[in-house]
């Protein structure tokens, strides 16, 4: 019988962060900072009357607190981004909204194909004209003249200016009908840039193709070599997540550097964590949810200098407000929102399972992987829903057949990735040890997105996320009923059934067939 009591979670930041985020995001998509900001104002009043009037009553008092503590939190973040927002709509280039004029953009992110000879990259608008300007904006360029931008090189080039498509404090689109004049990257951007070409180079070096353009995908979130084709079994088998670098990505690597320097002592072996967290960041890019994993780690680290209790939920919330406070744009990022709901699931609902099925006699790795798995797709299925309009019915056994593979992947990828520059038959060495696990892993995703009815379109947008969020929530609260999981068991069979079926079928081919 399994009796480690589970420690009792801190959620009071919680509240803070919530309304930190649900606020940024209002006056993000509304222009309605400013209302918001005073209704939790007029909060934070009702708070500290309830706090001077609950004398004598602690439940009452710490309700006024606690209202209180919300409401200037949630004043503060609703006026700040109504600053900001009003910031953008005032914005000096909507005067050439619809015209075609000389811009001065620098890349934050690396260009990505989009289609059609095109590629898509985010960046910080320079200057319009002759004007100097800032903001950011989102370019389309022809592929042929922008694939080798470099995060953090200037670029000079002729382009329409239109009106952002989406509210995320973007204050332009820019559509290249020019060639690029292009300056110099600073150093620090021409390493990182050199660090990913070479690791890219390394691994087409000594690894069949297919493995070679996934190996950068996974340790550097780098898609630009996959193609279409394992991109979108990858999104059917709901594997894309790997390919993201994030949570999963910092802790293994900040681990390894920890266990590697424990005989530094534990200051110097945190310094080179931080360090190797820095480096880790700069070389992959800030993407939303790597942001998100780069503050939970850094916090984390900072714990262990200052002997500091280390919860993951309190560190997630301190992570949201800095960040709701350096990039609120982040506020309206499904990438955030997906790396925030599946870190709090793994930290909250798996752990609880998790114990129940040890309880029940399984083995406690087993059940530990089982409801890692189950966990991250249920409360990320309706955000998932939401933006592609389809459920992946096998992710939660594809994600459990694969869990063993991102260590492995990751250290020895990154580790590779960093000998590189100056020991590349070391590199080339360590990238050779992940060729297995790169074969296993792009095996799952092709059998599990030639499973027949592999993923389900659902309803997309607002109604998909609802329906099953809600779908989601019934199951949990009806799992404890014997009759509901007898009668999910029998559909579960059913349905693995019907696909062994269907892929029995495609195997088999026509009779007569040579």
């Amino acid at each position: 019988m399994h009796t480690a009591v589970a420690e009792r979670l801190d959620a009071r930041l919680v509240p803070a962060a919530a309304t930190s985020w649900v606020v940024t995001a209002a006056g993000i998509l509304w222009p309605i900072g400013n209302v918001v900001g005073w209704l939790c104002a007029a909060a934070g009043a009702c708070g500290v009357l309830l706090w001077r009037a609950g004398s004598g009553r602690p439940r009452l008092r710490a309700i006024g607190i606690g209202l209180t503590a919300t409401g200037v939190v949630g004043a503060g973040f609703g006026f700040a981004i109504a600053l900001r927002a009003n910031a953008v709509a005032r914005h000096p280039v909507t005067a050439a909204f619809g015209s075609a004029v000389e811009v001065a953009v620098t890349p934050s992110q690396s260009a990505a194909p989009v289609g059609r000879g095109h590629v898509m990259f985010r960046g910080s608008l320079r200057g319009l004209g002759h004007n100097e300007m800032s903001g950011r904006v989102v370019v389309f360029a022809p592929a042929r003249d922008f694939d080798a931008v470099m995060v953090g090189q200037p670029l000079r080039f002729r382009a329409r200016v239109t009106r952002p498509t989406r509210r995320d404090l973007t204050v332009a689109v820019v559509t290249a009908i020019g060639t690029p004049t292009t300056g110099r990257a600073g150093p620090v951007n021409r390493a990182a840039s050199g660090v990913r070409a070479g690791f890219a180079a390394s691994a087409r070096h000594v690894l069949p193709a297919d493995q070679a353009a996934m190996l950068p995908a996974l340790v550097l979130g780098d898609m630009s070599t996959v193609s279409p084709i394992t991109a979108q079994e990858f999104r059917t088998a709901g594997l894309t997540h790997l390919t993201a670098v994030s949570g999963a990505n910092v802790t293994i690597v900040c681990g390894a550097v920890l266990f590697s320097s424990r005989l530094l002592g534990p200051r110097a072996a945190v310094g080179l964590a931080g360090l190797a967290l820095l480096l880790f960041v700069i070389v992959v890019q800030p993407t939303a949810s790597v942001l998100r994993a780069a503050v939970m780690g850094a916090i984390a680290l900072f714990s262990m200098l200052s002997a500091r209790r280390r919860q993951a939920i309190p560190a997630l919330s301190a992570t949201v407000l800095v960040l709701m406070v350096v990039a609120p744009q982040l506020a309206v990022d499904v990438g955030l929102a997906l790396s925030v709901v599946a870190t709090a699931a793994l930290v909250v609902i798996a752990p609880a399972w998790s114990r129940r099925l040890v309880d029940a006699g399984w083995p406690k790795w087993l059940a530990d992987a089982v409801c890692v798995a189950c966990a991250a797709q249920l409360v990320t299925a309706p955000l998932i829903a939401a933006i592609s309009g389809r459920l992946s019915l096998v992710a939660a056994a594809a994600n459990l057949a694969v869990a063993a593979l991102v260590a492995p992947i990751t250290v020895l990828g990154t580790a590779a990735a960093a000998l590189g520059p100056v020991w590349p038959a070391a590199a080339q060495l360590l990238i050779r040890f992940t060729g297995p696990e790169l074969w296993w892993l792009l095996r799952i995703a092709h059998w599990a997105a030639s499973v027949p009815a592999a993923s389900l379109p659902v309803p997309s947008g607002l109604p998909g996320a609802v329906a099953l969020g809600a779908a989601g929530l019934l199951a949990v609260l009806l799992w404890r009923w014997r009759w509901f999981r007898a009668g999910m068991a029998v559909a579960a069979v059913a349905l693995l059934a019907w696909s062994l079926s269907g892929l029995l079928a495609g195997a088999g081919g026509p009779v007569g067939t040579t």
